[in-house]
């Protein structure tokens, strides 16, 4: 994948709003002090924010930003593909106590963005009586339906009844974000760079955005 990000003599501002190698804001440079700087630090010089006037730049190593955030979205696109359906059982007479423990556990799985399959099984006399497994099931429905998409709707099969759903694309705000069970947490003592980047970027381009202020020149021509 080519790189959108400019850098080093790629960048063609007059002026650049720089953030250091450590995260902290320089202030407001000619390219050509920026790229002195950059150089100096044997490291490149990134546009991270092109579109605020002028740029926002940092100074990093450009292999090492590139290969985190390939490494990050190629992770993103395999956890995309890799939903589970997760199946939860339920008799047509299920009681209050074990329907919502049940249900509760289906939550766990649609916070983790599985699917869940719900499953009504009918024994003997039982299958006279379908409309119980789709009261349990409109139950469900209705108690869940502030955070799933019904994938397929209730299905009938021999002595099976049955019904997918799937979490809403909002769910982590609506329920407030949490760790997930078995979430990857960067280990070791070299820190992505994307995520400070991130968080060194984002309150500059806000302030930028909401009030403009003048940032120190700090040329040295």
């Amino acid at each position: 994948m080519v790189p959108k990000e400019r850098i080093n003599n790629q960048i063609n501002a007059d002026k650049v709003r720089l953030i250091g190698a450590d995260g902290k804001q320089i202030g407001i440079v000619s390219i050509r002090e920026a790229l002195r700087r950059a150089e100096e630090a044997e490291l490149d010089l990134v546009e991270i924010s092109p579109n605020i006037d002028p740029p926002i730049c940092r100074i990093l190593d450009f292999s090492k930003y590139y290969f985190e955030k390939e490494k990050k979205a190629k992770e993103a696109r395999k956890k995309q593909h890799e939903v589970e359906v997760k199946e939860i059982k339920f008799g047509p007479n299920t009681e209050e106590h074990d329907f919502n423990f049940k249900k509760n556990n289906a939550i766990k799985f649609l916070k983790q963005h599985n699917k869940v399959k719900f499953t009504i099984r009918f024994r003997g006399r039982q299958m006279a009586h379908k409309e119980l497994g789709y009261r349990v099931l409109d139950k469900l429905k209705a108690e869940l339906a502030y955070i799933v998409d019904i994938d397929s709707e209730p299905v009938s099969d021999r002595n099976l009844l049955s019904m997918v759903v799937s979490p809403k694309k909002e769910i982590d705000r609506i329920l407030g974000k949490e760790a997930k069970p078995g979430e990857v947490v960067s280990e070791g003592t070299d820190a992505p760079v994307l995520e400070p980047v991130a968080e060194v970027v984002e309150p500059i381009v806000e302030a930028v955005e909401s009030v403009s202020p003048k940032a120190p020149e700090t040329d040295k021509e």
